[in-house]
């Protein structure tokens, strides 16, 4: 099975595009979305095909957006940093979860209104873009709290935060991430930081701005108008499932924090439509997979061993991929997975799934 053989019976079972004819995956959408980080980039460094994939899509005359939950740069900022990759953009192309959380309070507070800020400088440019006023402390009596990602964050601010909310001020956090990628592996993000206020104030935020919340990415879609939109991304967890909220279909691309193993075990409204290890998948379509696949696909066979999977036989890895979910998917057994064959062996060591 190569390409997208591995579909079950009928894809628009699954809300999927027709793709009769279509040879490459980015043929059937008029709009692609990309998270950033673990997609395009690693903090500032460009993942290996990411700025030819981009570029590419530009060359096609197809459009682009960005979505992203980061709250450390603005728009601006972020398409100034793909534009020093190699990647043209547009401030107008950058959706991001600062930006997305001061128009909300923009809405919803009168103008010049203090707003205590957790997170980094670029939160606060949003806020004062948008009429209101940054302030770091409880005693400003600000109108709300918001809470997004900033290496600098610590402990004072989290508890100005927590005085500010214990008095009344509405709480939004741009996005609760658990971690973010980096070279060095996962670190904490800013969901961990709103566990820190989580735990202290013994509640949630009122209001989460960012993925796996829809709003990015409808943003996006109503911003290209008519024609369908492709979602990439690279978690679960925010971008798939933020997919799935708005209603459209997802790629998930293996370079970032979600791997196999979490693929697997994914709950229905974490599944994406496609795997692929990069963005290679755009255009190839033997580096694309639908998921789920069929159980005897492909020249694999999935089967279950009590709680575990059996993989056996000899194809292409994401075929095996593709078969392993379909099984997962409808049985709840694995991610435990074990070989058969010795292909099968190779195969699950190209998704860390023969430990």
């Amino acid at each position: 099975m190569t390409g997208y053989a591995g579909d079950t019976d009928s894809g628009a079972d699954r809300g999927e595009p027709d793709r009769a004819g279509a040879e490459r995956l980015v043929d059937a959408y008029s709009l692609v979305v990309f998270d950033l980080d673990g997609v395009i980039y690693l903090i500032d460094r460009p993942i290996p095909g990411a700025v030819e994939a981009v570029s590419r899509l530009h060359a096609e005359g197809r459009a682009v957006a960005y979505a992203t939950n980061n709250a450390s740069r603005r728009s601006s900022e972020v398409a100034d940093l793909l534009t020093g990759m190699g990647v043209a953009a547009e401030p107008a192309e950058v959706l991001t979860s600062a930006a997305a959380t001061a128009e909300l309070l923009r809405d919803r507070l009168p103008e010049g209104a203090p707003v205590l800020v957790v997170g980094a400088e670029a939160l606060r440019a949003e806020l004062r873009a948008v009429g209101l006023r940054p302030v770091a402390t409880a005693d400003e009596e600000p109108a709300a709290v918001a809470q997004g990602y900033g290496p600098q964050v610590g402990w004072s601010d989290l508890a100005e935060a927590s005085l500010a909310v214990r008095a009344g001020a509405p709480w939004y956090a741009t996005n609760t991430d658990r971690t973010l990628p980096s070279p060095r592996g996962p670190l904490p993000g800013n969901g961990s930081l709103v566990a820190v206020l989580r735990t202290a104030l013994d509640r949630d935020p009122d209001v989460i701005v960012g993925k796996p919340e829809p709003a990015l990415f409808t943003t996006a879609a109503r911003r290209a108008g008519t024609g369908r939109t492709l979602v990439v991304g690279d978690r679960l967890d925010t971008d798939i499932e933020g997919a799935r909220r708005a209603g459209l279909d997802s790629l998930l691309v293996l370079t970032g924090v979600s791997d196999a193993t979490e693929l697997l075990a994914a709950p229905e409204e974490r599944r994406p439509a496609y795997v692929s290890f990069d963005l290679a998948g755009l255009f190839d379509p033997a580096a694309v997979v639908a998921v789920p696949g069929r159980a005897a696909d492909g020249g694999w066979s999935v089967t279950e061993a009590g709680a575990d999977l059996v993989l056996d036989g000899a194809g292409p890895p994401l075929a095996a991929l593709a078969a392993l979910c379909a099984v997962a998917w409808s049985t709840g057994a694995g991610p435990r997975v074990r070989a058969q064959s010795p292909a099968a062996g190779e195969a699950l060591a190209a998704f860390g799934l023969d430990g």
